[in-house]
């Protein structure tokens, strides 16, 4: 049985993604045209691969079963296709990360315009969520997260600085109205802006110094989930509501500009930079081999 390899790839697509718009989308290629390849691929087959709704596209048992065999093979054979990319001049092609807010906020900026000036071939798609993800599984060629957060089977290379700070800030006219803590467990009097992960886990405001290290949990008006939320923390904490306790580096414009004051300043925790990482069991990609190059060999990446 003859079977068109395209029409694998569109059914492989839109089962991964949950719908044809969003698998258009992923591949830069029409909804319809994914439809007809999917619909073909059903009849040379002779079984339905994909329940469709309104409002979502499921795979059959029997689509599951083809996909389960499929992934693995169609990574093959995008990884045999990559060693004739390596063969350009300017390798091509896209690089998908995922990466956490925090990373798309502090460590990218400074790095993706000039990767992508250095190789115009190259298109990068970014996906910022926080919990941890198995990259293949979520279709992303590399991520990006923290030490304590790496699986031991993963390639990691340092990316962005190597050294950062929690810290924690207010307004003035807050400090000024409510007093300014001396040590960190003042801080269980305060109005204090949580956050807490997906997961329902909260960030836990650790504090160090003199050797000593401190987990605080103090009270206040405004929790938020660890992502885009978080800018409503700070802007709520700039507002005189209360402390907010977050990355130096993204909290350090708002100090710089007078619109939030250092709290415990000689209490702010050291920690190791964030990695780049992705699985060592396979070739890797043309577009990430540049990447990692490139964050290795640019002095303002690493």
């Amino acid at each position: 049985m003859k079977i068109d390899l395209g029409d694998l790839s569109a059914f492989v697509a839109v089962a991964r993604a949950g719908g044809f718009r969003d698998a258009a989308r992923a591949s830069n290629t029409s909804a319809s045209g994914l439809s007809d390849a999917v619909r073909r691929l059903e009849a040379r087959l002779g079984v339905r691969l994909l329940n469709r709704t309104t409002r979502s596209v499921v795979p059959t048992d029997a689509g599951k079963s083809l996909l389960a065999r499929l992934d693995p093979v169609l990574s093959e054979v995008e990884s045999a296709l990559d060693v004739v990319n390596g063969f350009r001049d300017k390798p091509s092609g896209t690089l998908r990360l995922n990466v956490p807010v925090s990373a798309a906020r502090l460590v990218l900026p400074s790095i993706v315009p000039r990767f992508l000036a250095a190789y115009p071939e190259i298109r990068l798609e970014v996906t910022a969520e926080e919990s941890f993800v198995d990259v293949l599984a979520a279709g992303c060629d590399a991520g990006i997260r923290y030490e304590e957060r790496l699986e031991l089977d993963m390639v990691a290379v340092p990316i962005g600085p190597r050294v950062q700070r929690m810290a924690a800030a207010a307004s003035p006219a807050y400090l000024e109205r409510r007093g300014r803590p001396q040590h960190p467990r003042d801080l269980l009097g305060h109005a204090c802006m949580r956050g807490r992960f997906a997961s329902g886990a909260m960030i836990e405001w650790q504090f160090q110094h003199a050797g000593e290290t401190l987990t605080i949990d103090p009270p206040g008006p405004l929790l938020v989930q660890v992502g885009g939320a978080i800018d409503l923390a700070v802007e709520s904490a700039v507002a005189g509501l209360g402390i907010v306790y977050l990355f130096e580096d993204w909290l350090r414009p708002y100090i710089d500009r007078g619109l939030l004051e250092p709290v415990l300043e000689p209490w702010w925790p050291q920690f190791s930079g964030p990695y780049l990482y992705y699985p060592g069991r396979r070739l890797v990609p043309a577009p990430l081999r540049a990447f990692v190059d490139f964050i290795r060999t640019d002095p303002d990446a690493a």
